[in-house]
């Protein structure tokens, strides 16, 4: 028979043939004097015998020594004598911590998809953090403004280390929180409408506005020795907030951040 029909009877494609040829696991016979290569019933119980040791989850590179040795070699039985484990046994075992790996992989997967539905956050917001982003994107926030922190919060979860993850989780659940809410989405609103036009005293204001809301939460984790270290990428968020910002809105960041620095440094604290 041709390889089409070998395909078809083994209910696979022909191109599927041409890869088990080239990875050795079915071999390939010679063309005929017509140009076609010949295959027979021995061809036949071979791709399907690949087949079933594919449907275990058993990688091709792994097929030849099962294919090749006994039908024995290829059994496994579960009142194994004592001494090594049979090559098939061994598989078996190390085809079934896989599947539990992955049944566990795939467990976590639908918990977080179950808490990116619950909070109603974008897909691709870390779940530690999708309860408390939601919350800062409200009604007030302008698109621009709430893109800023989306994408600022996916940032800091990929550079922080687990503690840091606790600490900023922890951070947002606070500034999240039915008394502070209200007033970090105000803040943000109005931050958001900075624009080239904003008189000095604007900034100067919300400046001030920043320090009397986040102040005390930064002293409190600051008290705690919470500090989120986000391992030198601190040029990375600079450089996406000069891309994003208008330079009003810069300029607030940075009398914030030396504000903020000069509380901490008068009370004997570090920046973090």
């Amino acid at each position: 028979m041709r390889s089409a029909e070998l395909a078809r009877l083994a209910d696979v494609s022909v191109r599927a043939l041409r890869h088990y040829h080239q990875l050795g696991v079915l071999p390939e016979p010679e063309r005929g004097s017509n140009g076609y290569r010949a295959y027979d019933v021995h061809d036949l119980v071979r791709v399907l015998r690949i087949k079933r040791l594919a449907s275990l989850g058993i990688p091709l590179d792994r097929m030849p020594q099962l294919l090749d040795g006994a039908p024995a070699d290829v059994a496994t039985t579960t009142a194994a004598p004592a001494g090594p484990a049979s090559g098939s046994a061994t598989l078996l075992d190390e085809l079934d911590a896989e599947l539990a790996a992955q049944i566990e992989r795939l467990t976590r997967r639908r918990e977080l998809i179950a808490r990116l539905r619950t909070h109603g956050t974008a897909l691709d917001i870390p779940p530690e953090l999708a309860p408390f982003v939601a919350v800062f994107q409200g009604d007030e926030v302008t698109p621009e403004i709430a893109r800023v922190d989306h994408d600022q919060s996916v940032l800091l979860a990929h550079f922080v280390d687990e503690e840091g993850m606790t600490h900023l989780s922890h951070l947002y659940a606070r500034i999240s929180a039915p008394d502070l809410a209200p007033s970090v989405s105000a803040f943000s609103a109005r931050f958001g409408a900075l624009s080239a036009d904003s008189p000095d005293a604007e900034v100067e204001q919300l400046v001030e506005e920043f320090l009397a809301i986040f102040g005390p939460v930064l002293a409190e984790f600051a008290d705690e020795g919470a500090d989120i270290d986000v391992g030198g990428a601190s040029e990375l968020f600079a450089a996406h907030t000069r891309d994003v910002l208008a330079e009003p809105q810069l300029r607030a960041i940075a009398e914030i951040g030396r504000r903020v620095d000069e509380g901490w440094a008068a009370h004997g604290r570090s920046p973090g």
